[in-house]
């Protein structure tokens, strides 16, 4: 009994030690992490260009060469059109700042009278200051690891050449990998490894299919409640939407940011219910029906990887998190020592 005990002390022991190990080199190894697994997302959303591109008796190398170049050239392109887009709404700026700041000055009025008042309120004793620890804000946390737009520049960079040598050596790369398991569990590898690849693939196509969706709805609804701007706030607020949690009230801000000043109070409580909708169409009826067959995790272990990736790597953590939750949920499935995990996980 005490041997039993002991053996199952030290199992424990050893798997906390290799979850403190893991979350360690998560942490310290953010930059070299994250552009591998944002090379990896977008290998696998390049793949099916790639796989068309070979129907047509193209080289693996070529089409995968082929495929990136026509994503970055459409990515060149969004941005110089977004760009165009954001410098034009920055020069009304002054505009609409001027018109919100005259629609809140009631309110801040109102609160600079309470602010006296509580001053007079408080006594001569209240005025001791008691030191308290800084506690780090969101804005900090979800910027922790960002570095200088050198430091991000330089990330980025890697991340089209290794997307490439993973599309040209997909194949070699995952029979290598089977390679390093034992011979009895191979195929297990093998099959992990294709579900794996399918999640990631549905995740993302999913992901763009959606976005893609709801920014036309979007900009089909703001154009017809004259929003300033509504082409280009329409696809901004329409892929706002799909961060988790967040997207709600993200997808608000830039329709409603435009329209103060500029539309009728009815017109604004429109836009609030129609990004509400949206946001609720695609949460329960798009995602089941694109990802709910490939990502079958619940609402509170989504939750908790969103708050575990966002504190360890920031705003990249939450763009993250449900893919890498997704592929520990399909890893976890096939290890006989691991399925209690994948039940809790699962839905």
């Amino acid at each position: 009994m005490e041997t039993t005990e002991a053996q199952s002390g030290h199992h424990w022991s050893l798997t906390l030690l290799g979850v403190g190990l893991v979350i360690m080199f998560a942490y310290y190894g953010e930059s070299l992490l994250a552009v591998l697994f944002f090379a990896i997302l977008l290998s696998f959303m390049l793949s099916p260009v790639v796989q068309a591109l070979e129907y047509v008796h193209l080289p693996r190398a070529m089409a995968a060469l082929i495929s990136m170049l026509l994503l970055l050239g459409l990515i060149y392109g969004v941005t110089v059109a977004s760009y165009n887009q954001a410098m034009v709404f920055a020069d009304n700026v002054p505009k609409y700042s001027q018109k919100i700041r005259t629609i809140l000055q009631p309110y801040q009025q109102q609160a600079e009278k309470l602010e006296k008042t509580g001053d007079v309120v408080a006594s001569p004793e209240d005025t001791n200051v008691v030191p308290v620890r800084e506690v780090q804000t969101w804005s900090q946390t979800l910027t922790h690891g960002a570095g200088t737009v050198t430091d991000i520049v330089l990330a980025a960079s890697f991340v089209p050449f290794l997307a490439y040598f993973l599309l040209t050596w997909h194949n070699h790369a995952r029979s290598a990998t089977v390679m390093l398991f034992p011979l009895h569990h191979r195929n297990t590898a093998f099959v992990t490894l294709g579900l794996i690849g399918k999640m990631l693939q549905s995740f993302i196509v999913g992901n763009l299919l959606i976005g893609l969706l709801i920014s036309a709805v979007s900009v089909a609804i703001f154009g017809l409640l004259h929003v300033p701007f509504f082409y280009f706030i329409g696809f901004l607020s329409g892929f706002l939407s799909l961060v988790p949690y967040l997207g709600i009230v993200l997808a608000m801000v830039p329709p409603i940011l435009v329209g103060i000043g500029q539309l009728e109070a009815g017109d604004l409580v429109i836009v609030v219910v129609c990004v509400v909708a949206l946001h609720l169409l695609a949460l329960n009826v798009l995602y089941p029906k694109l990802l709910g067959s490939r990502l079958r995790i619940n609402p509170l272990a989504v939750t908790i990887a969103l708050l575990f990736w966002g504190a360890v790597w920031g705003a990249v953590g939450l763009v993250l998190a449900i893919p890498i939750t997704g592929a520990v949920k399909i890893v976890f499935d096939h290890v006989e020592s691991m399925k209690p995990y994948a039940d809790w996980l699962g839905e």
